[in-house]
């Protein structure tokens, strides 16, 4: 994995971080009514912790890593297999495992939803700007 763009994959992550970021903020009204976990305490900061931002910058940055990697061993060049990745990817992963999460779980749908939805701009932001700066 020397070949790999290692900046480029950091900026994928941080890029995916203020992505997912921006995604939950726009939700979070939906996420508060679908799960306590959500709802800001009154009087305190909606921001999270500083060790889950870290905890989360992270997980991307292994997400990115791993993207990277296997892009780079199906010698994806483009954007277009970059996006085909990510879908299968998404599919293969995410949504296998939201499903299994409401069917077992009992999540409900509406908060596996958005976070799939998150789980997919994620990771198509990544695989493109993986493969794109390469």
């Amino acid at each position: 994995m020397n070949d790999l763009n290692y900046l480029a994959i950091a900026a994928a992550a941080v890029a995916a971080f203020v992505l997912s970021s921006v995604y939950y903020g726009a939700f979070g009204k939906q996420l508060a009514e679908l799960n306590p976990a959500y709802a800001t305490v009154p009087g305190s900061s909606s921001t999270p912790p500083v060790w889950k931002m870290l905890v989360e910058l992270v997980r991307c940055l292994v997400v990115a890593l791993v993207l990277a990697g296997l892009a780079a061993e199906l010698s994806i060049v483009d954007w277009t297999g970059a996006v085909t990745l990510g879908l299968v990817l998404w599919i293969g992963f995410p949504v296998v495992l939201w499903t299994g999460a409401v069917m077992w779980e009992k999540v409900p749908l509406r908060l596996a939803v958005i976070h799939a939805g998150d789980w997919l701009v994620k990771v198509l932001l990544i695989a493109i700007i993986v493969r794109v700066w390469n």
